[in-house]
């Protein structure tokens, strides 16, 4: 004779009033630590670029107004997306801060966004990432 021992789940949904029988459902991951500002103001310039470009918002006065900036921090926000693909991928993946301020901001981005060769913004990219490395 076999025993099979298994973990179950039982839940109720909420319209039908079944029972429903299976697994328990995965739980995201707990964070440690938060995701840097600078990240976050990448992913969105990523998106409403995303969104001036289908035509769902016409321009980026009205982009402005909907997000309930001034105009010209929504054009520093947008001035991300002049940064080599490199760069901004990896500002979307700078590890998350445990404490304290970020290490990198968007103002630190500012000098590197009027660079206009990709080489130039990665040599600046490399030297601010080492200083970066320094302060922690």
């Amino acid at each position: 004779m076999t025993t099979v021992t298994r973990q179950v789940h039982f839940s109720v949904q909420r319209k039908s009033k079944r029972m429903r029988v299976g697994l328990p459902p995965e739980r995201p991951p707990i964070r440690s630590g938060r995701i840097p500002r600078v990240s976050k103001l990448m992913a969105l310039a990523i998106k409403f670029d995303g969104l001036l470009r289908d035509g769902t918002i016409s321009n980026l006065t009205e982009l402005a107004e909907l997000s309930q900036v001034t105009q010209p921090r929504m054009t520093q926000i947008m001035n991300l997306l002049h940064l080599s693909p490199s760069i901004q991928e990896e500002i979307l993946f700078l590890p998350e801060i445990e404490r304290g301020r970020d290490l990198i901001t968007e103002r630190d981005l500012r000098p590197l966004v009027q660079l206009v060769s990709w080489k130039d913004q990665w040599e600046a990219w490399t030297s601010l990432s080492q200083a970066r490395n320094s302060r922690e």
